[in-house]
């Protein structure tokens, strides 16, 4: 079977991938994940997937490499991974109790012999949730800041905390918000030349209580 590199070291992307049943390993590809100038939000989060999966793909060989970004929407502009404390605090009284949107891109490099010099080839698709958070307390938030769990996390929150719980209710796809949209997932994988499992949505659907399938689609909803 050939070899399937997941280019994250997400622990919530580890997860998630996890329930496909497929063996992997992981690679991160450390890349700048700056916004070029007047780059919008779904052409930022498909580039950065694209990259990082070209990037782990030149030195993996013949492997199926699988990368994703994540990003979060409000009002036009990116709501990256906070610098700090107080960025997580503005992120997060923003958010509150208002809407937003959350993009997660996901790019697939198949298994290529590469001239050298030659960029490897990649599949990519988008998936985009709206979501509205709950009317959280300033006094949340800086329990949810002072348990560390934003730090990491585009928007600076979590989907699946289940203390904090800030999400009132969304219209999309929770793996989506997550961090990893496992039926766009599977179709990319099968594009790539893997052999699906035939239980493939089952196991979406145990995880999530829901599974989007297909790229481009936002068709499921809490």
């Amino acid at each position: 079977m050939t070899q399937l590199i997941l280019a994250s070291a997400s622990p919530r992307r580890r997860e998630l991938l996890a329930v496909l049943g497929l063996p992997f390993v992981v690679q991160t590809a450390d890349i700048d994940e700056s916004a070029l100038p007047d780059e919008a939000p779904e052409p930022h989060a498909r580039r950065l997937a694209e990259t990082k999966a070209r990037t782990v793909a030149a030195r993996s060989g013949k492997a199926i490499v699988l990368a994703a970004d994540t990003i979060v929407v409000q009002h036009g502009q990116i709501l990256g991974k906070p610098r700090d404390a107080a960025d997580a605090r503005r992120m997060l009284r923003s958010l509150r109790d208002a809407p937003h949107r959350v993009v997660t891109s996901v790019a697939v490099a198949p298994p290529q012999t590469l001239p050298d010099g030659q960029a490897p080839k990649v599949l990519s698709a988008s998936h985009s949730s709206r979501v509205v958070m709950r009317s959280y307390s300033d006094s949340e938030i800086e329990a949810y800041i002072a348990s560390g769990d934003p730090m990491d996390k585009a928007g600076a929150y979590a989907i699946q905390n289940s203390d904090f719980k800030p999400v009132a209710h969304f219209d999309g796809c929770f793996a989506s918000i997550m961090g990893l949209p496992l039926g766009v997932v599977a179709d990319l994988l099968q594009q790539a030349g893997l052999t699906p499992e035939p239980n493939w949505p089952d196991k979406c659907a145990v995880f999530t209580g829901r599974c989007c399938q297909g790229a481009e689609k936002s068709d499921c909803s809490e």
